[in-house]
């Protein structure tokens, strides 16, 4: 089934209003988000680049389970509006534009003036080794991080327990039971114009 994944693919667990992307936090910023339903200034920073991932087992690779340093051992699923999805894609610059530029300067003011960065890493297995497809992760910024907090969140939800217990699977070597566990990722739809601009 994974060889015919298309080698990019936006891939996530979404309804008809929403769809789900993860993030990994310390405790303080876990709790307060979770108190109020978004993320809140202190402790949350709102000027820094903040990094959204469709694919739950990327997530797990970036964060080590949850295990990997205290300021990402909390893992949030966070649900938000497709609208506000879609429309960082359309803001979006993928970041290996950057080799289209011989004038570091030019890049660097594509960059400050486009609020969303789009890159494309190996997705993951189980035992977090890269695989051929890729997944995307959409860094949000300027604007965009605004309107992340307070227009699209809809929901916020704390995993880190789900985490927990299918990397205690793998461990045990009981990949079925861990995979039984895993969020249902399916291929999210994007129009041709969206699709062609992400993969060029």
């Amino acid at each position: 089934m994974i060889m015919n994944i298309p080698h990019q693919q936006v891939r996530a667990v979404y309804d008809d209003k929403t769809i789900r992307v993860y993030q990994a936090y310390s405790d303080a910023i876990a709790s307060s988000a979770l108190e109020h339903g978004t993320f809140v200034s202190p402790p949350f920073k709102m000027d820094r680049m903040t990094w959204i991932k469709p694919s739950f087992l990327w997530m797990m690779y970036r964060s080590g389970w949850g295990k990997k340093d205290s300021g990402q051992k909390r893992i949030l699923a966070i649900d938000i509006l497709r609208e506000g999805f879609d429309w960082a894609l359309e803001h979006s610059l993928l970041s290996h534009e950057a080799k289209n530029y011989t004038d570091k300067e030019e890049w660097q003011k594509v960059k400050r003036n486009t609020p969303v960065r789009i890159q494309w890493d190996p997705e993951r297995d189980l035992h977090l080794q890269p695989l051929k497809h890729r997944a995307i992760q959409i860094g949000l910024s300027n604007e965009a991080v605004p309107l992340y907090v307070n227009k699209w969140i809809q929901n916020i939800t704390d995993v880190t327990l789900l985490a927990s217990e299918i990397y205690s699977f793998i461990k045990a070597n009981q990949l079925d039971n861990a995979q039984r566990l895993l969020p249902n990722e399916r291929p999210y739809p994007l129009n041709e114009q969206l699709n062609k601009k992400l993969k060029n």
